[in-house]
């Protein structure tokens, strides 16, 4: 249903380096760059992309922005979530179950430096 989706970040290069990190565990890639610009990241096509909004402030923690981006398998989560707290992310939310979500739903919440909220999810046996 959704094609791709954008977010701002101030330091485009540094957001660069910090999103390589914690999308490969993911199977995403950098595929396409404009450069000062934006980068795209994603599998076969870009599907998440980052865009340089140099002039923006953090985004505050109660913006209610999130994205939430499927993973392979729990192992993929947890290499999400310390590839960013690595990178220089916080964690929002460590990886575990989350049954009150729904059964099986497994998942970490990070923060990047911008303040984006990005959550990795898979389903254990499903």
């Amino acid at each position: 249903m959704i094609d791709h989706i954008s977010i701002a970040v101030r330091d485009l290069k540094a957001a660069e380096r910090f999103y390589a990190a914690l999308l490969a565990p993911l199977g995403m890639s950098k595929l396409r760059e404009w450069p000062d610009a934006a980068v795209g990241f994603g599998k076969k096509y870009c599907e998440f992309w980052i865009n340089r909004r140099e002039n923006m402030t953090r985004v505050p923690d109660d913006s209610g922005l999130h994205i939430c981006l499927r993973a392979p398998s729990s192992e993929a989560v947890d290499a999400f979530h310390a590839a960013a707290l690595h990178a220089g992310g916080t964690s929002d939310g460590a990886p575990g179950l989350r049954p009150h979500y729904y059964e099986n739903y497994y998942a970490a919440f990070i923060r990047d430096p911008d303040g984006n909220r990005i959550e990795a999810v898979t389903f254990i046996g499903a």
